[in-house]
């Protein structure tokens, strides 16, 4: 009999929130109805640097990234992202010699599609591997722990009793407990976590640490779940 906490992963792996960046207005378009048909949600950006203010402020489950766009490239946005979160990125571009797939693929993209040719189809089913083997992961990494994550929601459980966050201190214990033991600085949770249109400072993200270890120590996970690093930033123990 399968563990009731820890649940046999679906062949679909269910909706996400996904990031459409892509500077070609009918296929941006024509990508965000697939995945809309699928059950997704899709938010379409054009611009490089508009498409990490975008996914900074909401932190969507997978990003489909074409490699030349304004602003920054899609190479550069891929080093971003992966710099500070593990999103499933996959690369959608026309530029599809060997040298290019290596270059995304290195960087950290998890999947690279050539658009020419272009099926609509075969994104689909990337889509949906990429998410399985990414939710599969967060599983094995969070389900260790007793940690449940529900990025749709919000809502996260310590052996199945819910933790009563704020959505500020949802995508704190998110980043931290989806890459167990990696340090984070205050000055890159601050920007996570508030973005650049906020006035804060870096005394806001131990507030909030403060507070995230109260209600992990009340559910039974212990105060030093989280953990400082001295005059760097914290880290999560699983």
């Amino acid at each position: 009999m399968a563990d009731a906490a820890t649940p046999p992963l679906s062949l679909d792996p269910g909706p996400a929130r996904v990031l459409v960046v892509e500077d070609e207005p009918k296929l941006a378009a024509l990508l965000a109805d697939y995945l809309r048909a699928a059950g997704h949600e899709a938010e379409c950006v054009a611009d490089g640097l508009l498409a990490w203010q975008a996914w900074t402020a909401r932190r969507h489950e997978l990003v489909l990234l074409d490699l030349m766009l304004p602003g920054q490239d899609g190479l550069q946005l891929c080093r971003q992202l992966r710099a500070q979160s593990a999103v499933p990125i996959v690369m959608l571009t026309a530029r599809a010699d060997e040298a290019d797939r290596l270059a995304g693929l290195e960087l950290g993209a998890d999947d690279y599609i050539a658009k020419n040719p272009f099926s609509p189809r075969e994104v689909m089913a990337r889509v949906k591997a990429v998410l399985r083997r990414s939710r599969a992961t967060q599983a094995n990494t969070t389900g260790t722990a007793a940690l449940r994550l529900d990025e749709m929601g919000l809502r996260a459980w310590w052996q199945g009793e819910a933790l009563e966050l704020t959505p500020i201190e949802f995508r704190l214990l998110q980043t931290l407990a989806t890459q167990p033991g990696r340090v984070y600085p205050r000055a890159q949770l601050l920007e996570l976590l508030h973005g650049d249109a906020r006035a804060a400072t870096e005394r806001a993200v131990d507030s909030h640490v403060k507070n995230l270890r109260r209600k992990l120590e009340q559910a039974g996970a212990g105060s030093e779940r989280i953990r400082s690093v001295y005059g760097v930033g914290y880290h999560y123990e699983a």
